[in-house]
């Protein structure tokens, strides 16, 4: 049955809002409410937090549960940041899948209410101001135009739950239908299509940079591949972008499960494409 995916800044309410939304659903609703958050992964959030591969494992395992607990006749809730576009695209990706419905509640604070609300807290369970920072910094707002963050409920610090409205977008809307493409896609693979697409913007640009020192003939080494590009000719930014774009809708339709591997397959689908 549905998710319910929280979204907002460190501190600004997630857990709060989780938990009425648990008791509504459980009071008035026969369905069984599980919540999914980082208090159940035993971490500590700043090491986690400060440390990109621990991070990346964190929402693998976050993912992986929501997956399994994801039914026919229960009430997912995730409780975590969520603060990744291309994060929350790939669990949009995953209620596709399972054909079921999703919505966004976003816990809508400034950077002093969170920052104020974590000194609040036990010291164990406080965020350093660095890491906080650094999250607030790389935090990707929701929008609701974006299919993935769409039905989108915005709560301030003083907002009620919009229950109804939630349970309306939960159960008297239909799940969106699943395609090929969502179908396809590796979903054990935490975060497939944000690695895809910055993997190949990356490699793209160290060409670009690579032909300004470069002639015909080198061998070009790319960051992150061990396969090297080799420049038989000049690629303009029109044709590479082509290319990359070629190369993801490729991808997405024959996904692998090695995320590692996505610079190495790039290089040689250029390589072949300028033989």
């Amino acid at each position: 049955m549905p998710l319910i995916l929280m979204c907002g800044y460190p501190c600004s309410g997630k857990t709060r809002r989780a938990n009425e939304l648990k008791e509504y659903f459980t009071q008035n609703t026969e369905r069984k409410v599980h919540i999914v958050g980082d208090e159940d992964q035993d971490i500590d959030k700043n090491s986690v937090y400060a440390d990109s591969q621990k991070e990346k494992n964190l929402r693998g395992a976050l993912r992986a549960e929501v997956e399994r607990k994801v039914s026919k006749d229960d009430i997912v809730i995730l409780d975590s940041l969520n603060y990744i576009k291309g994060y929350r695209y790939e669990l949009f990706c995953l209620i596709k899948h399972t054909q079921t419905p999703h919505c966004l509640v976003y816990c809508l604070t400034s950077t002093d209410v969170s920052s104020e609300w974590n000194k609040g807290r036990e010291a164990d369970s406080q965020y350093t101001q660095e890491i906080l920072d650094a999250l607030v910094l790389r935090f990707e707002a929701p929008d609701s135009r974006n299919r993935w963050d769409s039905p989108l409920f915005t709560i301030q610090q003083e907002d009620l739950l919009p229950f109804e409205a939630i349970c309306d977008a939960l159960f008297k809307r239909k799940a969106p239908p699943p395609n090929q493409s969502t179908q396809s896609q590796p979903l054990s693979s935490t975060n497939f299509l944000y690695e895809l697409d910055k993997v190949t913007q990356d490699v793209l640009m160290a060409v670009l940079e690579s032909q300004k020192t470069s002639v015909p003939g080198d061998l070009v080494s790319i960051p992150g591949a061990t396969e090297k590009i080799e420049l038989t000719r000049s690629l303009n930014m029109v044709e590479l972008r082509k290319l990359r774009r070629q190369f993801i809708s490729y991808t997405k339709m024959h996904p692998t499960e090695n995320i590692g591997q996505i610079a190495n397959m790039f290089v040689q689908y250029l390589n072949k494409s300028m033989h």
